[in-house]
């Protein structure tokens, strides 16, 4: 119990010494190397002499810097700045699309379970405690050897898979709101359910569902690089993250740029959205900023 206290006492202290205020520098960061990422996706690929498909046998496992290729060659010569801008194209669509149907999915079922409660809301948290009985990992690779792999599939089972701690936290926070005074007293002069649920409850729910959001598209990046590096996400020659670092196994030893550089893609992007997350949560957080 001592223990426990002194570590509560320690993580309070951590936190009134500048941690939030950390914790918005890392974001304001995070979120200018992810506006920078969607932009060099976009507009890089198509001011590069050569296209993501284009294959140079002559030219092949140039490392990174050796020539007019910035970040060297695969295998079949295709230059990897070309392949891994526009996979990160992919990889950040699935993740956006993804996170904006789990988004839309966990917050209406948190909303109508939080608000009516009773046998509404427990069947709707039943059924999000079925669905969170099934390993997400196995459950997606299931389903996509089943189907047609392709972008709006993954984007479809990766969303299928996360809406349920959405959902969760939203019917938290909701059957905790609707009975504060301003909500009672909305109720009390005769405002029907719909308009508590999105004009009263909703609003004040967006702090939680925004970092919800942000850490989805993390939680979804990871999940279509996963998928798509065992073979049943996004298909060759179409690149992404996850495909090639598949595609790089082979060549470890001889080219290691080819898994090292979409790797630190991907770690770079999914800590950018976590530490998003982060700032978001600490912006909302009444108490950290009475600290910073």
């Amino acid at each position: 119990m001592k223990a426990l206290v002194s570590s509560a006492r320690g993580i309070e202290k951590r936190a009134a010494s500048g941690t939030p205020r950390k914790k918005r520098v890392r974001a304001f960061y995070a979120a200018a190397f992810i506006l920078s990422m969607i932009v060099a996706c976009i507009v890089v690929p198509w001011l590069l002499p050569w296209s993501d498909t284009q294959v140079d046998i002559v030219n092949r496992h140039l490392p990174p810097g050796w020539g007019p290729h910035v970040a060297g060659t695969d295998e079949l010569g295709r230059d990897l700045l070309a392949r891994l801008l526009v996979a990160g194209r992919i990889s950040m669509s699935v993740g956006v699309g993804a996170m904006a149907m789990s988004v839309l999915i966990g917050v209406v079922l948190g909303l109508l379970a939080g608000f009516y409660g009773g046998r509404i809301g427990n069947a709707i948290m039943r059924m999000v405690d079925v669905a969170l009985c099934f390993p997400n990992v196995f459950l997606m690779l299931t389903l996509s050897a089943l189907l047609q792999p392709s972008v709006v599939t993954l984007v479809i089972l990766i969303a299928c898979t996360s809406w349920m701690e959405i959902a969760r936290v939203v019917q938290a926070q909701v059957s905790s709101l609707r009975e504060r005074e301003f909500a009672l007293a909305a109720k009390s002069v005769g405002c029907k359910d719909r308009h508590l649920i999105f004009k009263v409850l909703l609003p004040n729910t967006m702090p939680t569902i925004l970092v919800a959001a942000t850490l989805n598209v993390a939680h979804a990046i990871l999940a279509e690089s996963y998928v798509s590096f065992l073979g049943y996400g996004v298909q060759p020659p179409t690149p992404s993250w996850g495909n090639m670092l598949n595609q790089a196994q082979g060549y470890l030893e001889s080219a290691p740029w080819m898994a090292i550089l979409p790797g630190a893609f991907i770690t770079l992007t999914v800590l950018s959205f976590h530490f998003l997350g982060e700032g978001i949560l600490d912006l909302f957080d009444v108490r950290s900023r009475s600290r910073g």
